[in-house]
């Protein structure tokens, strides 16, 4: 059993090797690379497990097999487009206008005829659905109602306890009594909304960022200001210092690690410098980190919670895009905010869905959680490469492109001459959605911009998906 997890390391770290040489231009496009033979007599390693490191590569989109003759360099990191540029919003607390396209966007979810490059959610292919329907028989056997009675208020202990223990992956000790449950992570922003604000105050965000971010602040009757936002290391930090007592900003709402739609993660000394300078003016955090555990490095990225002392910071997160997104099974770790989140979801919620909660406790305390998150992590990533791989190869030169290093979205720049509200609706006529620009701001920015999820396993249709849209973007 050891040799095998040795071997099952091995290949891995073949891999790795190999596309670190591609990466430095060591090896170059066309160049050929060891027959498997000769690649497994030089590092020492099973034939299977030289086949594995070439298929891990080949899976990437790194390097191809041909026919007859060995396996060849196929793509290189410089042909990918130019980064966006950083956002520039308008200096101004304004109202939120949630626009009618996010409705056009999204009206036919269920559509099976359509390539939803638009959602952002991962495949439920990726999901492990034969273990958690047995993690569902199992809450129904195991209780005493079989699942049909209200739960606790606050959560369900066992989800809680096991919610506790997974903090710890971000350096996190809370307790069960400091998580609270939620119907998604959308409630937990509300309720942590509202806890911390009344209407007509003000609340700085990302820019762009997720749309039911402004649909929460509409519906709560609050101004924001948009920070601009770096493509990589997410928000201009001074920008916000400054911007607070100009606008008096009474709470902050930012996703911290693998902002949607952009990608970007905020580095771990500059969460440090953010929940600091907060923390000085006493004004709250409200940290969405759902993608949080969907990294493609060693180590997964620390949230702001981490350096919180004050209490200041109210943390939200679901298992919806990592486990079970029809469950709807949301927490919070709110802080000194705590009781006012509970009153609330007392007032509006009373508790949350009692089986999804017993069965993605009972999934969680089987250890069957990281072993599906690790597996999740490597297609995304896989995924991720062969999507920007094909945007490089079909879409313009002048297009501009993140580069995430986790999560399963694209931000995708065009030419200012393309609207993508036009682009999205000459698309669905192609059976390609697509998720513009604009619905990811206030103020209907971004209208040369896109969304793109690399949430589905790669295929033939999604390459032919994407090589229509930069047709349709070359016509544009």
């Amino acid at each position: 059993m050891e040799t095998l997890i040795k071997q099952d390391h091995k290949y891995i770290e073949v891999a790795e090797r190999i596309e670190r040489l591609i990466e430095k231009k060591a090896l170059k496009v066309g160049d050929k690379l060891l027959s498997v033979r000769a690649l497994s007599k030089e590092q020492g390693i099973s034939l299977s497990t030289a086949f594995q490191s070439y298929y891990l590569l080949e899976s990437k989109g790194l390097i191809e097999a041909r026919p007859q003759s060995g396996y060849y360099v196929k793509y290189a990191h410089d042909h990918i487009l130019d980064l966006p540029k950083v956002s520039n919003p308008i200096d101004d607390a304004v109202p939120v206008s949630v626009d009618e396209m996010i409705s056009s966007v999204y009206h036919d979810l269920n559509n099976d005829k359509l390539i939803h490059f638009s959602l952002g959610v991962p495949s439920i292919d990726l999901m492990p659905a034969a273990k958690l329907n047995k993690a569902v028989m199992q809450a129904i056997r195991d209780s005493k109602t079989s699942c049909l009675g209200y739960e606790h208020i606050q959560g369900n202990l066992d989800l809680r306890r096991q919610i506790a223990r997974q903090c710890f992956n971000w350096g996190g000790t809370p307790g069960e009594e400091e998580i609270v449950v939620t119907a998604g992570c959308v409630e937990a922003l509300s309720l942590c909304i509202q806890a911390v604000t009344k209407q007509g105050d003000t609340v700085a965000i990302e820019s762009p960022t997720y749309f039911a971010i402004f649909q929460l602040m509409e519906a709560h009757g609050l101004n924001v200001v948009e920070i601009p936002t770096d493509p990589v290391a997410g928000i201009d930090i001074e920008y916000l210092e400054q911007a607070i007592p100009k606008f008096n900003i009474k709470a902050c709402l930012f996703v911290s690690n693998f902002n949607n739609p952009l990608g970007s993660c905020i580095p771990d000394d500059r969460k440090k410098q953010l929940v600091s300078m907060l923390a000085k003016k006493e004004i709250p955090l409200i940290e969405d980190d759902i993608y949080g555990e969907l990294y493609f490095g060693k180590t997964r990225p620390l949230t702001c919670k981490s350096f919180d002392k004050k209490g200041l910071v109210l943390l939200c997160s679901s298992f919806s895009k990592s486990l079970a997104p029809g469950h709807r099974i949301g927490w919070t770790l709110p802080g000194r905010f705590k009781d006012e989140v509970i009153k609330l979801k007392r007032m509006h919620t009373v508790a949350t869905n009692t089986l999804s909660q017993s069965a993605i406790a009972h999934f969680l305390a089987n250890g069957r959680y990281e072993l599906h998150l690790r597996h999740l992590r490597k297609a995304l990533h896989t995924q991720s490469l062969r999507y920007v791989q094909a945007i490089c190869d079909y879409f313009p030169e002048d297009a501009r492109m993140t580069r995430p290093q986790g999560g399963f979205v694209l931000w995708i720049e065009l030419n200012k001459k393309v609207d993508t509200y036009k682009l999205h609706k000459r698309a669905l006529k192609q059976n390609i959605g697509i998720a513009p620009g604009a619905i990811f701001s206030s103020q209907a920015r971004f209208g040369n911009c896109f969304r793109l999820s690399y949430g589905e396993p790669w295929s033939e249709r999604i390459e032919q998906g994407i090589r229509t849209l930069g047709k349709l973007v070359s016509q544009a």
